[in-house]
């Protein structure tokens, strides 16, 4: 097939389910026009596998960082760990960090804390950060909004991106004014989804990336099943289709979205990297 040099920037191939078949999962995002993969880390130990697999392929980058479910492993000394990791080759951000008020997996006092620790460790490294949002927008947003005003001038067009966006326009709209970008997920895809739809489409193309949250929220018509990378495609072309572009025009795009964000050289989507 044509080659789209898609990104997906954000797939958790550091979790058990992608270790067995990893080249496989790999080949089948290169034949559909994948060019290259984030894999954010959710604790310390998916932090460290996502930089060894960062290490031992050149088209896959690693975020580290502490999800929200994890807050209750924040121990003393957590933080240098992150630190040293996020300094590592392959690095790209601080991430996946943020808030979840739905499962209550950590108490939200501990989330806000081991959340605002990484913005600053993210701030003091100069690097975006990757963003967790489950029904807690307005704390994440004041969070936020403080945080990247503060940022240096290299990184306040870029501070980060909240990814699989789920609330509405008003908080995206927000968000984006805030030098943040919006990540779009399987959910675009889905059959009751068209408020979903109807949002993601007001959103300037110029802050949107693609990105699976592989191996969850596999998009229509693999909804249900176990997501991958070569998925992405899906949600791009139904991505295409909301704003009446190309695929060709949404890879380009967002490509260049996340070389702005993740601070690569512009132009990595046509390099055949995987």
């Amino acid at each position: 097939m044509e080659h789209a040099g898609l990104v997906d920037s954000h797939c958790h191939l550091s979790l058990d389910s992608f270790v067995l078949d990893l080249e496989a999962v790999l080949a089948r995002a290169a034949e559909a026009g994948v060019s290259r993969i984030v894999v954010p880390g959710i604790d310390l130990a998916s932090s460290r596998a996502a930089v060894e697999l960062a290490a031992g392929h050149a088209a896959l980058q690693a975020a580290v960082g502490v999800h929200p479910h994890h807050a209750g492993s924040w121990q003393p000394g957590t933080l240098d760990e992150l630190r040293d990791l996020a300094q590592s080759p392959g690095v790209v951000a601080i991430g996946e960090i943020g808030l979840d008020y739905v499962r209550h997996l950590s108490p939200p006092k501990a989330q806000r804390s081991v959340f605002e620790a990484q913005l600053d460790l993210a701030g003091q490294l100069g690097l975006p950060v990757i963003v967790h949002n489950r029904q807690a927008i307005d704390d994440l947003l004041l969070a936020l909004t403080g945080w990247s005003a503060g940022l240096a001038e290299g990184l306040t067009d870029r501070a980060g991106v909240l990814h699989a966006f789920s609330a509405g326009a008003d908080e995206g709209l927000a968000a984006i004014e805030a030098g943040f970008f919006l990540g779009v997920a399987g959910p675009i895809t889905f059959h009751n989804a068209d408020d979903r739809r109807r949002i993601t489409a007001a959103f300037p193309l110029d802050r949107l990336l693609v990105e699976t949250d592989s191996p969850y929220l596999s998009p229509h018509p693999h909804r249900g099943q176990p997501n991958e990378p070569a998925r992405v495609r899906l949600i791009a072309e139904r991505l295409a289709e909301l704003v009446g572009q190309t695929l060709q025009d949404i890879a380009d795009a967002t490509t260049y979205n996340a070389c702005t964000l993740f601070g690569w050289t512009h132009g990595i989507g046509h390099s055949h990297l995987l």
